[in-house]
């Protein structure tokens, strides 16, 4: 019986790689290709959205064709840094190796059409938002960036009314001008209706700079009651980096309360050198929440501006490749959601992980090879039970060398994080935790869509 079994083994792999080979021997756009580009590429090359050009149709990626086999082959595209064979997380956009060798034949082919009135219709993709419609959208002052070369951060304000106290379950930040919006941390300012007439006072917008209090730029753009006292703030409600999707948790994970007046406050939001004069029409969506939320999501960051310091500091010589650790022991059960790492232009590669009491290691993320326009808060598919005592730690490696083709500086020059700056040229090194208290059960949780 099992030299039978064997031989039956063998014969079904045998069968499997002749299938996958009959697969891509004469692939077409209508039938092969199409389900590809629509599932993977289409959600962001399309109007408004952060890819620079369309691939909604057969002419659109026929004309692409050779930029497309190239960024799939180096895995460029589509964008997804982390490492699938060490943690998965929700949402990988990551393409088989089967599929890209079906891309690549079927441009040698000469990227044959197939039966045109076969090619499958296009998703319905939502407008002016990548999760769907939004309860509330709201628009951000427009914004004019200067073609000056140089960064700029800026403390904005968006206030907004609701008739009733609510709940909120996911805010998405969606850039107006995806060339010169960088990155972008928000909160959210709920006022208390006795002291505050008008929500829409001050100017909205100043630039951050070093010598003006939080207090003093609090009261230019009108944050303060009307008493001078502060209004409830809650951190870190609605960020965004490049490639970054707001992440909508199930009904009763997470989301915040808010009342009748408030305001987003984008405590910076970047903008990085314009070549010509342009501007920012950015605008946030607002999803409320179908219940409220059992538990209020919590949040806490290592290396620089975080819990813990980075070994050796940050402070990377010229014409060094250098390796960098960060590490933070928790004091109590917690179960992880989300995880943001944070590099610039000289990071070269990004590894996170955790070791338990009992030295067993639990894989966090991988990220081998470090792409500054890439950044993502990655979610896990299941909460990630971390328990007390356990050591989180992040290692990565700087390249501060011309080989680097991304160094700001030729020729190479120090560069440091300059107590957190957040300037292109200055370097970072973070992993920002969103987790809340460990319950019983919640590794069972799944954080997929609903």
């Amino acid at each position: 019986m099992k030299k039978h079994s064997s031989i039956s083994v063998i014969w079904i792999l045998i069968l499997v790689i002749i299938s996958c080979q009959t697969e891509i021997k004469n692939p077409t756009f209508s039938k092969d290709i199409a389900p590809i580009i629509y599932r993977s590429c289409s959600p962001c090359h399309r109007t408004n959205q952060i890819g620079h050009f369309n691939l909604l149709s057969y002419e659109d990626v026929k004309s692409n064709a050779d930029k497309i086999v190239f960024t799939t082959q180096n895995r460029m595209m589509p964008p997804w840094p982390a490492d699938v064979h060490y943690t998965s997380f929700v949402g990988e956009n990551v393409l088989s190796q089967n599929e890209i060798k079906l891309i690549d034949t079927w441009v040698k082919l000469g990227c044959p059409i197939g039966d045109s009135l076969a090619i499958p219709r296009l998703p319905n993709f939502p407008t002016r938002s990548m999760l769907g419609k939004p309860d509330l959208q709201i628009a951000v002052k427009p914004i004019e960036i200067k073609s000056n070369g140089d960064d700029r951060f800026l403390l904005v304000k968006v206030p907004f009314e609701l008739q009733n106290d609510t709940f909120i379950q996911t805010v998405e930040f969606v850039p107006g001008n995806t060339k010169v919006v960088h990155h972008v941390n928000g909160d959210m300012v709920t006022f208390d209706d006795s002291k505050k007439e008008n929500i829409f006072d001050g100017k909205m917008i100043a630039d951050l700079v070093l010598d003006s209090t939080v207090r003093q730029v609090y009261k230019q753009i009108g944050v303060l009651h009307d008493d001078g006292s502060y209004p409830l703030l809650t951190q870190s409600i609605v960020n965004y980096l490049p490639g970054v999707l707001a992440q909508p948790y199930p009904n009763g994970i997470g989301g915040w309360k808010v009342g009748k007046k408030n305001a987003f406050l984008l405590a910076d939001i970047h903008y990085g050198p314009s070549v010509k004069n342009t501007w920012d029409s950015s605008y946030i969506n607002v999803f409320f929440a179908k219940q409220a939320p059992r538990r209020t999501l919590q949040e806490f960051q290592l290396g620089t501006l975080g819990l813990s310091p980075i070994l050796p500091p940050l402070n990377i010589q010229p014409n060094t490749i250098s390796k960098h650790t960060s590490s933070y022991k928790t004091q109590f059960d917690m179960s992880i959601l989300t995880i943001n790492p944070h590099m610039h232009l000289l990071g070269k590669s990004f590894k996170a992980y955790a070791l338990k009491p009992d030295g067993d290691t639990i894989r966090l993320i991988n990220i081998p090879k470090w792409d500054f326009n890439w950044q993502n808060f990655y979610t896990y598919r299941k909460m990630l039970k971390i328990p007390a005592g356990s050591t989180i730690i992040m290692e990565g490696v700087f390249d501060n060398t011309s080989n680097n083709p991304f160094n700001p500086n030729q020729p190479p020059q120090l560069v440091s994080d300059k107590n957190g700056s957040m300037r292109t040229k200055d370097e970072m090194f973070q992993l920002i935790v969103t987790y809340l208290p460990y319950e019983n059960g919640d590794e069972n949780i799944s954080l997929e869509k609903q």
